[in-house]
């Protein structure tokens, strides 16, 4: 696919920086983005060259929300905003994993890869539904961040309403919701929805080093079934299945190769040599 509004690339340590790249738009989000952005995850989830995804926006800004003449088109136009949206013939990352990941954003959930939101700048409306999904946050000090709906008429979207509660608790949530109020990094921080703020002169190193640090050391088969718990767990009710589960699982990961290399790294003091996981591999 030609690239025209985000961009990727892929260091020696296996982690990808996914950019979306409309900095004279504040990076604005479009339908040639979501296409973009669905079909650059569906590569990487593939590639075993790829170990942890980081997920940021060009310049100063990580996404302002939906393109404004986007939203004009819509005010002004008897449209079927539906019709607009449906991505049934775009690029299907994270798919078949489990029939609640088949929707737009969550998908995420379901890829094989670690996605850290590296929040380097204002995130607003639908840029916080894409962090949501990430799974780690980290901004900038004093970053701007607003949900933004509720002031222009909007219900919560894109799913705020269900993860927002379970990221933050129903407190903030309502708080960020229903007000539409810009709160900073710093407040964010404090309602759990990042796990760090770092200052502007050290974030890209921090977000560097943390990368790295899981590219190099956290068994990618791992991370794979640590995300298949994680997000599956949250849908469930029973917590004896789900103890039940993770111990068939860590069955089934001591026959595999990662198990064998991370115990053969920890004695011999070294840093473990796996391999990546891609395509068919789940």
């Amino acid at each position: 696919m030609e690239l025209k509004v985000t961009d990727y690339t892929i260091d020696a340590d296996g982690v990808a920086t996914v950019r979306f790249n409309r900095p004279g738009r504040g990076n604005s989000w479009t339908a040639r983005m979501n296409l973009e952005y669905r079909w650059i995850m569906s590569t990487l989830d593939d590639d075993p060259a790829v170990r942890v995804i980081v997920l940021r926006g060009a310049g100063k800004q990580f996404c302002v929300g939906a393109d404004f003449k986007a939203l004009n088109f819509y005010a002004e136009e008897e449209r079927d905003y539906m019709a607009t949206v449906d991505t049934s013939a775009a690029a299907q990352p994270g798919h078949g994993v489990r029939p609640e990941y088949e929707h737009d954003l969550v998908w995420a959930w379901g890829l094989r890869k670690p996605v850290i939101a590296a929040i380097n700048g204002p995130c607003a409306g639908i840029a916080v539904a894409i962090a949501a999904y990430c799974d780690l946050r980290y901004a900038v000090a004093g970053a701007k961040i607003t949900t933004v709906a509720a002031r222009i008429g909007l219900p919560a979207e894109y799913g705020l309403g269900w993860v927002l509660p379970r990221l933050m608790g129903v407190t903030h949530a309502a708080d960020v919701l229903l007000t539409g109020r810009i709160f900073t990094a710093e407040e964010a921080l404090h309602m759990h929805f990042l796990n760090g703020v770092f200052a502007a002169e050290e974030f890209d190193d921090r977000i560097a080093e943390i990368a790295r640090n899981m590219a190099r050391t956290v068994s990618p088969q791992a991370a794979l079934e640590t995300k298949r718990q994680l997000y599956a767990e949250l849908m469930e009710d029973d917590v004896g299945a789900c103890i039940e589960d993770s111990k068939q699982r860590i069955g089934k990961a001591m026959h595999q190769r990662d198990f064998k290399e991370g115990v053969a790294a920890m004695a011999e003091r070294r840093e473990p040599r796996y391999q990546g996981i891609g395509k068919g591999d789940q």
